[in-house]
Formats: structure tokens, sequence, C-alpha cells
């Protein structure tokens, strides 16, 4: 069984949140070093992170990949991955601000991509397409680029135009922190 690689889109700039989101803690932990975690304890091989400063993120112990396309929104991010994990036929990308992100739910997701490696991409679903958690074909790289040249940037328009297959998962796994009030267990809702 060939490992599907793990890449976490740390870039952004972190307007609503006003700092860098992928190093604030929850239960004393940086989001973005919970989300490792479970890409790896889901079954991940190699991680790295993509995009955001290396010197403020190297404290982290992961590789850090610098977006070939930084400011031009996720789907740059997405593309760099593929283009990093060159020797994997699939890449998990997640979002770097999904502090609940559990590993069973990262394995949910690798065994449906596993099962139809064909598709160009395995979504995460809740009562919407969830583009924060992607299993992406690496054949849809040339696509990808074609659509980011044409000057597409979202995710989501770019899933509608692909030959996907979604997974259901919980909502409350996939919270996404965009502000203070979003980082569950914590007083950032003070600062």
């Amino acid at each position: 069984m060939e490992p599907i690689a793990g890449a976490i889109l740390a870039g952004g700039e972190s307007r609503r949140m006003g700092r860098t989101k992928a190093l604030i803690e929850v239960d004393g932990v940086p989001m973005v070093q919970r989300v490792a975690h479970a890409l790896r304890a889901g079954g991940c091989g190699d991680i790295a992170l993509v995009g955001g400063s290396s010197s403020e993120l190297a404290s982290l112990g992961l590789p850090v990949v610098t977006d070939d396309a930084p400011g031009e929104g996720p789907l740059g991010g997405v593309i760099t991955a593929l283009r990093h994990f060159a020797a994997a036929s699939q890449v998990l990308v997640a979002a770097c601000d999904l502090p609940l992100l559990d590993a069973a739910t990262v394995a949910e997701m690798l065994r449906v991509a596993r099962a139809e490696p064909e598709r160009a991409a395995t979504v995460a679903q809740t009562d919407w397409v969830e583009p924060g958690l992607v299993v992406w074909n690496r054949a849809s790289l040339g696509t990808l680029d074609a659509l980011f040249a044409a000057g597409e940037r979202a995710v989501h328009r770019v899933l509608g135009q692909l030959d996907t297959q979604l997974v259901r998962v919980e909502a409350e796994v996939l919270t996404n922190v965009n502000r203070p009030l979003d980082v569950p267990g914590s007083d950032e809702a003070g600062q």
C-alpha cells in the first residue's frame, strides 16, 4: 500500500486572527502540530508545512515548503504541495486551522482515496463540501495549473470542475478557527 503524503497549508495572512494561526495554541499545542499529529496518526507518510514564515515555523520540527504563489490563496498551496511530493501519487492537504481534526477522520479519508485512486480528489463533507481537507491525486496537477493560470484561486470552485468523491465526516472535527473567538478551549476570546 503506497503511503499518502500529508501537507498542511500554513500560509495566509491571518487578517481576522491578527497573528499566525498555525502557532495559536489549543490545549497547549500549536494548531499546526495538532493537525500534523492527526495526519501522522491517521496514516499519512511524509508530512510538510506549505507556506508561512519558515523562521516562525522552524521550531515545530516539520519541513517548511515555500509556497510557489504566496498571497495567491489556498489553490497555490495545493499546487505547491503536489509539486513538493513528486513521488507520491496522492497527497492529503489540510488547513492548519483545524485543531479538532482526528486520526480516525484522516484514516477514513485515506481509505476512501485508496479505494478509488483514479479520482482527482477525495473531499471531506459535513453539511457542505469542506475544501480544507482533501486528498488530491497528483495526476490532477496539470488541470490545477491550468485553472490557476486562468485566474482561479478558490479550491471549492476547482473541486466543482473535477472528478471528486465525498467522504462524510463529523462537522465538529472540521471546526475552522479564523478569529480569536473561534479558538476552542482557550482564553483567546479575551485577548
